[in-house]
């Protein structure tokens, strides 16, 4: 058995892991490490939208991807580029057991404003 079409042929998504920085005040804090980012395929899983239909409302546009594999360091401070627009990452990400064909991780996503 193969893997699934999806993961073979999905579509292409980079991921920004969150890094840990110290600040000029000496603080760490939470920051996307654009360095090194992670390519990879998966499928997308369009969610929950609004578009703004008065002048000061912002659009939301939230999406589900779906990978193969872990990626250690992904957070709710990491970001995803997807089809050339960046997003949030809403909800760390959530793993789903199965056979090795089909144990997969999901990641919620909200389109950046």
């Amino acid at each position: 058995m193969s893997i699934t079409p999806q993961r073979r042929r999905g579509q292409p998504i980079v991921l920004y892991r969150s890094k840990t920085t110290t600040d000029s005040r000496g603080n760490k804090v939470q920051t996307v490490d654009e360095e090194s980012p992670y390519s990879t395929r998966g499928w997308v899983i369009p969610g929950r939208s609004s578009r703004a239909e008065v002048p000061g409302q912002m659009d939301i546009d939230i999406v589900r991807i779906g990978v193969g594999s872990d990626f250690p360091g992904v957070d709710s401070w990491s970001r995803v580029l997807w089809k050339g627009d960046l997003y949030d990452v809403v909800i760390p990400p959530l793993y789903h057991h199965g056979t090795r064909h089909v144990r997969h991780w999901t990641i919620d996503l909200r389109k950046r404003p």
